[in-house]
C-alpha cells in the first residue's frame, strides 16, 4: 500500500511539472508578428493622430494670416475658409488611421453616413446654425468690420463662423450668437451706407420765439463743415405741449462723422440758445381760490360751521 501511495506521488509531480515547462513554452512566431505588428500600428495611429491635429492647426493659422495680409480679400470668408481647410484635414487623419488597422475604406464610408444621419436628425438645431452661416456668407448682409443690430443685440461683427456669429457690442463685451438666430431675424446694417440722417429733437419753452430758436439752429447746422449742404439741413415745430414747443433738428452727415456731429450740434444748440436768453420748457404751478358750496350750513371742503 505504501509502495502505491509513493508510486502515485511521483506521477502527481511529473504531471505538474509537465505542465509548469507546457505554460512556459516560448510564443509561437505568429503571434509574435502579430503583437509587434499591432504595437506598430498603435504607435503609428498616435503619430498620424497627432501629426493630423499639428498640421490641421498649423494650416488653418496660416490661412488666416495669409488671407489677412491679402487687402482686396472680403475678410469675411477668411474664418469659413480656414475651418473648413482644418475639418478637412483631421478627416483626411482620421481615415488614414482606420486604414492604418485594415478597416476597408468603403465600409468606413458606409458607417459615416449613417452615423452622420443620425447625428444629423439629433442635432438638427446645430446643423441650422451652419446652413445659416453659408446663407449669410452667401448673402452678405454684414461683412466683418461692420456695425449691426441682429437678434436683440447691437456691435461690430468680429467673425463669422459655421455656427456663431462673434461681435463687440458698443460696451465693448464679447457677444457670441448662433447664426440661426441672426437669419431668422431682422439684420440693421449701420455700416452699409456711405450717409447718416441725423434727427434730433429740441424743446423750447412756450414764451420763447419759435422763430429765433429754428434761426439758431439752423446757423448751427450751416456753420459745421461736417454737415452735408445736399440735401440741406431743416429745422421745424412738430409737437406743441402744455408748456413746451418741439423743434425738429435734421441734417445728413457722412456715416463715420455721425456720433461726432451729433455730440457737437447738440452743445452749440445749447450754448447759443443760452446767449440768446431762449430758456428749455419748464412746468407751472398756479395757485388758485374757488368758493367751496355750503350743505346745511356745513362747507363741504373744510367741515366748519357757517353762522
Amino acid at each position: 500500500m505504501h509502495a502505491a501511495n509513493s508510486a502515485f506521488a511521483r506521477l502527481q509531480d511529473a504531471s505538474w511539472s509537465s505542465n509548469l515547462v507546457t505554460s512556459h513554452a516560448p510564443p509561437t512566431p505568429e503571434l509574435e508578428s502579430l503583437l509587434l505588428q499591432g504595437a506598430v500600428n498603435v504607435v503609428a495611429a498616435a503619430a498620424i493622430l497627432v501629426l493630423g491635429w499639428v498640421a490641421a492647426q498649423s494650416a488653418a493659422r496660416w490661412i488666416r494670416t495669409g488671407l489677412g495680409r491679402i487687402s482686396h480679400f472680403d475678410q469675411t470668408l477668411t474664418p469659413l475658409i480656414a475651418s473648413l481647410v482644418r475639418y478637412a484635414i483631421l478627416i483626411v487623419s482620421l481615415v488614414a488611421v482606420m486604414e492604418r488597422f485594415g478597416v476597408a475604406t468603403t465600409s468606413m464610408i458606409a458607417v459615416l453616413g449613417a452615423a452622420g444621419l443620425a447625428v444629423g436628425l439629433a442635432l438638427q438645431g446645430t446643423l441650422s446654425n451652419v446652413a445659416a452661416g453659408v446663407m449669410l456668407l452667401l448673402l452678405r448682409p454684414f461683412r466683418v468690420g461692420e456695425n449691426v443690430q441682429a437678434a436683440g443685440r447691437s456691435g461690430t461683427v468680429r467673425e463669422i463662423g459655421l455656427f456663431t456669429t462673434i461681435m463687440i457690442a458698443d460696451d465693448l463685451s464679447f457677444v457670441s450668437i448662433p447664426n440661426s438666430a441672426i437669419f431668422s431675424g431682422v439684420i440693421v446694417n449701420n455700416s452699409r451706407e456711405p450717409f447718416k440722417l441725423i434727427n434730433i429733437t429740441v424743446s423750447i419753452d412756450f414764451s420763447n420765439d419759435v422763430e429765433e430758436a429754428q434761426k439758431i439752429i439752423l446757423d448751427v447746422l450751416k456753420s459745421d463743415s461736417r454737415v452735408l449742404r445736399t440735401p440741406p439741413p431743416a429745422t421745424g415745430v412738430v409737437a406743441l405741449h402744455e408748456y413746451a414747443v418741439d423743434l425738429l433738428v435734421r441734417c445728413t452727415v457722412a456715416n463715420a462723422d455721425q456720433e461726432r456731429v451729433l455730440f457737437a450740434i447738440q452743445r452749440e444748440i445749447k450754448n447759443r440758445f443760452h446767449e440768446a436768453g431762449i430758456a428749455i420748457p419748464a412746468r407751472r404751478q398756479a395757485s388758485t381760490q374757488r368758493a367751496e358750496p355750503t350743505i346745511n350750513g356745513v362747507k363741504a371742503a373744510t367741515g366748519h360751521v357757517t353762522h
